[in-house]
């Protein structure tokens, strides 16, 4: 297959958040003094809010894109308005006390099913207005934050990170845009306890390759939520320095990722879970894409190039626990909605070519819902630039 070809980026977006003008800084000063000094040069210490993926001016720019009906932004929204977790009419699935994931599986699919409907009901609400959506996930997340007291199983972790990141996601949304009156700071900090006491002590063990990745993007995601500077910049060493899920780790210089070999759907997987904790990052001045030498767009040039049905070198590889020899065919094609995100950021704001990803864009333009409850899905209407 040839190399695919996209127009000329536009001119790169200029951020206006606070902070921003340490970007460049911070990026050369961890590029000269070496990952030891991570922390330091890494560090928040406050938050823009609302902060997790979207801030005020990303929701107007969508807003603004679907009234004037101009397109990727009005066909990205078709497919989001119509999606069964957008729904006011929603039927709530929990809340339980307890959720197990990988054992008794109690709860596990009330969860997720849950946590989507809450975030893409808190968006309904921003775009369109309707207390309708703001009621739905609002009690969503209230009912969920005056019940839930633990995550057991064999794969809690997963289930506290891929969920938790979603609610917290919907939370930050609601906390500053919900109807006044609608969300007593008495439920705010018992939503934070929530968090605190039951999602954090899972996440911030980490964990190898996806676990471990999937806990970094929630970590920060409670970290803006709870304005806790320590859960996130934990977060954010983590995606430095973890020797199994730290960047330089689960991607190779060439992009391929310590998944490569096992299957497409858990390479595509971490590359989603990083993509999003950089754009949390970048929401909040801070520029982890384009760390190790934007090896996150390396890792999605090589998945897109070879999920388009084209051959990329691999090494004998994998993540801390596993070794595979070749790469996987299992789920191959099967593109993740998770490419629009990286291709706006690398191609949209840097200006750097990105073909391989742009051309997976287009084979799955307007993105939609992601499977279950992994990623935020829907990066046509919710990411284009």
């Amino acid at each position: 297959m040839k190399e695919p070809q996209f127009p000329p980026a536009p001119e790169t977006v200029a951020p206006t958040r606070r902070r921003f003008l340490q970007i460049t800084a911070v990026g050369t000063a961890a590029a000269a003094t070496g990952p030891a000094l991570a922390h330091e040069a890494h560090a928040i210490t406050s938050f823009l809010h609302p902060g997790v993926l979207h801030k005020l001016s990303d929701l107007q720019r969508m807003k603004t894109r679907i009234a004037a009906g101009t397109e990727p932004w009005l066909s990205g929204w078709n497919v989001f308005r119509t999606d069964p977790y957008s729904q006011s009419t929603y039927s709530m699935k929990g809340p339980r006390a307890t959720v197990d994931r990988g054992s008794t599986e109690v709860g596990n699919w009330e969860l997720w099913n849950d946590c989507n409907a809450a975030y893409q009901n808190a968006l309904m609400w921003n775009l369109t207005g309707d207390t309708a959506h703001a009621t739905k996930a609002l009690q969503i997340i209230k009912g969920w934050s005056s019940t839930l007291t633990s995550i057991t199983g064999k794969d809690a972790q997963l289930a506290a990170s891929i969920y938790g990141f979603k609610l917290a996601a919907a939370a930050e949304l609601m906390r500053y845009t919900a109807p006044s009156g609608s969300w007593s700071a008495s439920e705010i900090t018992r939503t934070e306890n929530l968090f605190k006491n039951v999602f954090v002590p899972l996440t911030r063990t980490f964990g190898d390759a996806g676990w471990g990745t999937n806990c970094i993007k929630a970590m920060m995601a409670f970290g803006v939520f709870c304005n806790d500077t320590s859960v996130y910049n934990a977060a954010v060493d983590a995606f430095h320095l973890h020797s199994c899920c730290k960047i330089s780790r689960v991607f190779r210089d060439t992009g391929q990722c310590v998944d490569s070999g096992r299957d497409q759907a858990h390479t595509q997987l971490i590359l989603g879970s990083m993509a999003e904790a950089c754009e949390i990052a970048w929401v909040q001045g801070q520029d982890l894409y384009s760390a190790s030498a934007n090896r996150l767009l390396a890792g999605f040039e090589y998945t897109a190039k070879y999920n388009l049905g084209n051959d990329v070198p691999y090494t004998v590889w994998g993540p801390c626990q596993a070794t595979y020899g070749s790469i996987s065919t299992n789920q191959r094609g099967n593109l993740r909605p998770v490419y629009e995100m990286a291709f706006n950021h690398y191609v949209k704001r840097r200006s750097l070519p990105a073909p391989w990803t742009f051309a997976a864009t287009q084979r799955i333009t307007p993105e939609g819902a992601a499977f279950q409850c992994d990623h935020p899905g829907f990066g046509t209407l919710l990411f284009t630039l």
